[in-house]
């Protein structure tokens, strides 16, 4: 069924492995079309689909009639989609319970099902895993000369990285990182997006928990986020935004059951805040960052074809950024770390704070163009400069992730600068 010969390996693979040797389960989760099937195929000895339709269905009803009858294969064993039937949670629970060792199974699932009371939580048993569309360096967009945990050691030896189009970073970011987009015609970037979208829309938003909602008012608040991306808008933003761009009224309520709706279903990768432990009295704002989990969503809602963006600069930053964000999300993640931003009473913003496990962390500020380093810059090390006066820890380094250049390098005051189109976890 799948052709592992022509697997694109994925920066959650090493996560998954070292996952598989502690615990019984490994859930791993994300949106439709990711490609976490073919990850978990290939770290799975034996496979039962859910979602295959051959003799209407068969498996899910074998799966709801018997579950324990389904379990049964070599371990690893993978349970895909495996919330089309949520009694396989507890029965795969029971199962690595009786077994006593790790790696017995692989969950997949695009959306999360509504618990009510009958699932148990798994802990100890099995840990989920974010997987999330490919970044540059897993599709090959990236040369990968720099990484994000050399960083953190201060090694980024200053070399040439290659010439890097406007028009390029434009199309990766409408095209976006799903696998079957990958080596599609340029004139195709927005297919695949544009799919995702109408079948969310049409069926598996009913699916999730078989009720119908309005359609339109799902599709404004989608327009509304992708209008939003990479900012901090509330949901009173949000409704407002719906009003003025569109003339329809929606509730906050209907927001927040949406939002939530699009949170089950992955569809949704904001960027909690980032709060340094100080002793000081620095009042930081709480809002979460706003993404969709791929950029070229965002491109698809807006109707943000390339020759748009490229007229339109000022919104490409912003998709841009968001860009930039998913890449660094997933190579945080693959080093146990989380991806945060900064946002004080002051005024001051950091776009990207990536945090290790340990605790350290470093300070991206995220620019298309080159002549906008020095600024950038400057912004870092006052962020930098007020932490230390706060008496709070400092940033291990400070970055500037770029778009629109050919060199990464240390500055003179230590700042470093690399492309995107350059790094890899």
């Amino acid at each position: 069924m799948f052709n592992l010969s022509a697997y694109k390996a994925r920066s959650v693979d090493h996560v998954i492995t070292k996952a598989l040797a502690t615990f019984g389960c490994v859930c791993i989760e994300g949106p439709k079309w990711s490609g976490k099937t073919w990850t978990s195929v290939k770290h799975s000895r034996s496979q039962f689909y859910l979602g295959d339709p051959e003799g209407n269905f068969q498996n899910r009803t074998l799966a709801q009639l018997s579950p324990a009858a389904v379990l049964k294969g070599d371990t690893p064993r993978l349970l895909d989609e495996w919330q089309e039937v949520p009694s396989l949670w507890d029965a795969v629970r029971f199962a690595v319970d009786q077994a006593g060792a790790p790696g017995q199974f692989i969950l997949t699932g695009s959306s999360t099902p509504k618990r009510k009371g009958i699932l148990h939580s798994g802990a100890g048993r099995i840990v989920k895993l974010q997987m999330r569309t490919m970044s540059l360096f897993e599709s090959g967009d990236s040369s990968g000369m720099v990484s994000l945990q050399d960083l953190f050691n201060h090694h980024c030896p200053a070399q040439m990285t290659g010439d890097v189009s406007l028009e390029n970073l434009i199309y990766l970011t409408v095209r976006g990182g799903w696998p079957a987009s990958i080596g599609r015609p340029r004139d195709s970037a927005a297919d695949i997006p544009l799919a995702y979208i109408n079948l969310l829309l049409d069926e598996d938003v009913f699916k999730i928990d078989d009720i119908r909602r309005n359609r339109r008012k799902l599709e404004l608040l989608l327009r509304s986020l992708a209008r939003n991306e990479s900012s901090t808008a509330s949901m009173t933003r949000l409704q407002t935004d719906v009003k003025e761009k569109d003339m329809e009224d929606i509730s906050t309520d209907t927001i927040a059951e949406y939002l939530d709706l699009f949170s089950r279903m992955f569809l949704l990768a904001n960027q909690p805040p980032f709060s340094p432990a100080m002793r000081s009295s620095v009042r930081l704002r709480q809002a979460e960052k706003r993404h969709l989990t791929d950029p070229s969503l965002a491109c698809a809602l807006l109707k943000a074809t390339p020759e748009k963006l490229l007229a339109d600069l000022n919104t490409f930053g912003f998709l841009f950024e968001a860009l930039c964000e998913r890449d660094l999300d997933i190579y945080v993640r693959t080093l146990g770390g989380t991806l945060y931003h900064y946002q004080d009473f002051n005024g001051r913003e950091v776009d990207a704070i990536v945090e290790l496990p340990d605790g350290q962390f470093a300070a991206f500020e995220i620019k298309l163009g080159a002549q906008q380093i020095d600024e950038a810059a400057k912004n870092l090390l006052d962020f930098s400069d007020q932490l230390e006066k706060a008496k709070a820890a400092k940033p291990v380094f400070l970055c500037v992730l770029c778009g629109m250049s050919s060199a990464a390098y240390q500055r003179q005051d230590n700042v470093f600068v690399v492309p995107i189109t350059a790094m890899k976890p």
